[in-house]
């Protein structure tokens, strides 16, 4: 007589089926995170209490600016064949960004918060000052964005090897022809993000970020950015749990009345205010470091929201093109 099956298959069988494979609990749960990943990683907000941030130094790499020709009809200076440009008139000193660099980390581990540095700068990439827009925390880790314009292209694999280096899964490498700048993406509430479509951020790269959330539960809104602006967080940052500093000059209409409709207030900046004032961080909710540039009248708005601010001095740095938010990536925040 023929058998279904020999007795060694029956007690494989019986084995694996006794010892079956285990879905719950999901990744992301702190739980999974501590017994697998060491620690909670990621972010579920843009508010949560910040534990560990990413940044990077300026060093050797701004050197190449000093070597970039003037381009008079665009007030700034430029290499079209290395991609490498400098807005405006001043240059500053490379001991004066590291100076304002530094007494931002100082700051930031004043107020509890651990600083990781890139383990190395790609070659002649100076914008990799501004670690916010390589990499974006998410909740149970990070995605690795794809740079935009030919200058940043290459800052995602050192941002790789520093993440694979401290244990933080990857959990999405945007990849294809997808574009993706962490600048231009912002959690308004752990199941609400939101991404700013651009010049750097493609429909392609938007589906990809989508696609992690949608896992975690996170709905993403897209938000088109109007003509040649670069991210989101130059009009757009929360602050507190209900509460974000916005510049209505350069936001869709559209937008600021869903957050309204989310219970979001919106705290505007005005003619006073530097460009990059917006460009704040919240370490807390309702606890965020800006530029000390930012007007009193802003001042006493966000203390009228509950939202108190450290002011550090950053002008140098903002001369690059980013402030304190483009130049720190949040990889572990408190969970809302």
């Amino acid at each position: 007589m023929s058998r279904a099956m020999s007795e060694f298959d029956h007690r494989y069988n019986m084995l694996i089926e006794r010892f079956a494979s285990i879905p719950e609990p999901a990744f992301e749960t702190p739980e999974e995170m501590a017994r697998v990943w060491g620690r909670n990683w990621g972010c579920n907000s843009d508010i949560g209490r910040l534990r560990l941030v990413l940044m990077h130094r300026p060093g050797e790499e701004m050197r190449v600016v000093d070597t970039l020709p003037r381009i008079e009809e665009l007030g700034a200076f430029g290499d079209p064949e290395s991609g490498a440009y400098w807005r405006g008139d001043v240059r500053p000193t490379l001991a004066e960004q590291q100076a304002q660099h530094d007494a931002l980390a100082a700051a930031l581990r004043e107020e509890g918060v651990e600083i990781v540095y890139l383990d190395r700068c790609a070659p002649g990439r100076h914008k990799s000052i501004y670690t916010r827009d390589s990499c974006i925390g998410v909740q149970g880790g990070a995605i690795v964005t794809r740079m935009g314009p030919k200058i940043r292209r290459g800052e995602e694999a050192p941002v790789t090897e520093t993440l694979g280096r401290i244990g933080m899964p990857i959990l999405r490498t945007v990849h294809g022809t997808g574009l993706m700048e962490g600048g231009s993406f912002a959690y308004v509430r752990p199941d609400l993000a939101v991404v700013g479509v651009s010049s750097r951020v493609n429909e392609e790269g938007a589906r990809q970020v989508e696609e992690v959330l949608k896992v975690q539960g996170t709905r993403l809104v897209r938000v088109q950015i109007p003509g040649y602006r670069l991210h989101i967080d130059g009009a757009f940052v929360m602050v507190h749990h209900d509460t974000a500093i916005v510049n209505p000059s350069t936001l869709p209409f559209v937008f600021m009345e869903e957050l309204k409709r989310n219970g979001v207030k919106l705290i505007t900046v005005n003619h006073e205010d530097p460009s990059w004032a917006i460009n704040c961080l919240a370490v807390a909710p309702g606890r965020v470091l800006m530029s000390d540039r930012v007007s009193p009248r802003t001042q006493d708005a966000l203390d009228r929201a509950g939202v108190s601010v450290r002011l550090v001095e950053y002008d140098k740095v903002g001369l690059g093109g980013g402030g304190i938010h483009c130049s720190t990536c949040p990889l572990v925040r408190d969970p809302i």
